[in-house]
């Protein structure tokens, strides 16, 4: 390795990207494209970093198979920051192994996180957290050790175990002082304001409530009966009923909580699941099918009887019922939580990230276009919708959770 090239590591390691160009700016071997890739990547400049660490990894070729894997771990970064969460990732998981085997252990354990933070933004926070979990024990420099303890205060805040959040968020703020890069330092402070914001709202007596992460994880612990809005769920203690994939009978099931301890009329629970405004006995009909299958569902927990106006929620514990609901209005809570961390998303990864089929993305899209928020950028293939930062509250409960089975 050159002088040249050994001064832009250098120089990346610490941050400083525009005096690595200045280092390599001219070269067009692989090292130097595979360094100036990384330096562009920092810049904000994703769409060229990619073709320049594509370039570098036909370069290097595969008789530098550790060059080549330390680009494919970067591209793999610049796809997740680019939200090309669609991009098939098949030569990571090779990649971290062919690292780790080779006594690369840093770039090994950068792939780890990229891989974690890749699960975290899928909502699938099982994977993220066996990726992250062999991290706990390791040494790691401080500024992989400020990305990999941001990583798991958002796990730590999405499962609301605050004490853990609170660990993680101690640990990124002592690591980033020690990165000294600015940028990570605001991160961290951004990311720590989560835990003092509102998260969610509350239903009491006909109004909403504000709720902050250490009322929700309190109403966790309790073991209270809670219609959560936010992951589209009913909870009572360690029992859960799912109903992401059945919006039908989870509007349902919100209606009857509004009007818990009394009873939701007929007309209301129609013209809410089924968004009809004229009412007939085929809809009639189909509310009594759709009850059917929601008392099924609750049984474990309550009854749903027959009124002479509609129907109610009767609960089988003598306790209270808790319905919260995100903190923003309107039914594309989730979507709006994507776009709020200022990144630039393509309908095909929204709707990887949201479990829905990218025509359902884009009715959603339009109407908040529509609405003044959102907006899109590029055409065709290339476009990208972009929201203005949410401020006054966090949507870490809106991001996508793992999503049931079938």
């Amino acid at each position: 390795m050159d002088s040249l090239i050994s001064a832009a590591a250098r120089a990346l390691a610490g941050g400083d990207a525009l005096a690595a160009l200045k280092q390599v700016a001219l070269r067009d071997d692989p090292p130097a494209l595979a360094l100036r890739g990384i330096a562009m990547a920092q810049l904000g400049e994703l769409p060229r970093a990619r073709e320049l660490l594509r370039r570098a990894a036909r370069g290097f070729g595969p008789r530098e198979p550790l060059a080549r894997a330390r680009c494919v771990v970067a591209e793999a970064e610049v796809a997740l920051a680019l939200r090309d969460l669609a991009a098939p990732t098949p030569d990571l998981p090779a990649a971290t192994t062919l690292l780790q085997a080779r006594g690369d252990a840093t770039n090994a354990t950068h792939a780890r996180l990229v891989a974690a933070r890749r699960a975290l933004l899928l909502g699938r926070l099982d994977e993220a957290a066996a990726g992250l979990a062999p991290l706990q024990a390791l040494r790691l420099p401080p500024l992989q050790a400020t990305v990999a303890a941001l990583a798991q205060l958002e796990l730590e805040l999405r499962r609301l175990q605050l004490d853990a959040a609170n660990a993680a968020l101690r640990q990124a703020v002592q690591a980033a002082a020690q990165a000294g890069v600015p940028a990570l330092q605001a991160e961290t402070a951004d990311a720590g304001a989560a835990l003092h914001q509102i998260a969610a709202r509350r239903w009491v007596h006909g109004a909403w409530q504000p709720m902050r992460m250490h009322d929700l994880a309190a109403l966790q612990a309790s073991g209270a009966l809670v219609v959560d809005a936010c992951r589209h769920a009913l909870r009572a203690g360690d029992w859960q009923l799912a109903l992401a994939r059945r919006p039908i009978l989870f509007v349902l099931l919100r209606v009857l909580a509004e009007a818990w301890p009394a009873d939701a009329p007929r007309d209301t629970l129609i013209a809410r699941a089924f968004r009809l405004r004229d009412v007939d006995d085929t809809h009639r009909a189909r509310l009594r099918v759709e009850i059917g299958r929601l008392r099924r569902l609750v049984a474990p927990v309550a009854d749903l009887v027959a009124t002479p106006r509609g129907f109610a929620l009767q609960l089988r514990d003598p306790q209270a019922l808790t319905l919260i609901a995100p903190p923003v209005d309107g039914d594309a809570g989730e979507l709006t939580a994507l776009l709020a961390d200022g990144a630039a998303w393509s309908t095909s990864a929204l709707a990887l990230a949201l479990g829905e089929s990218q025509r359902n993305v884009q009715r959603a899209l339009a109407e908040l276009q529509a609405q003044g928020r959102v907006r899109a950028v590029g055409q065709g293939r290339a476009r990208r919708w972009l929201a203005p930062p949410l401020t006054g509250f966090t949507t870490v409960l809106l991001l996508p959770a793992a999503l049931p089975s079938g």
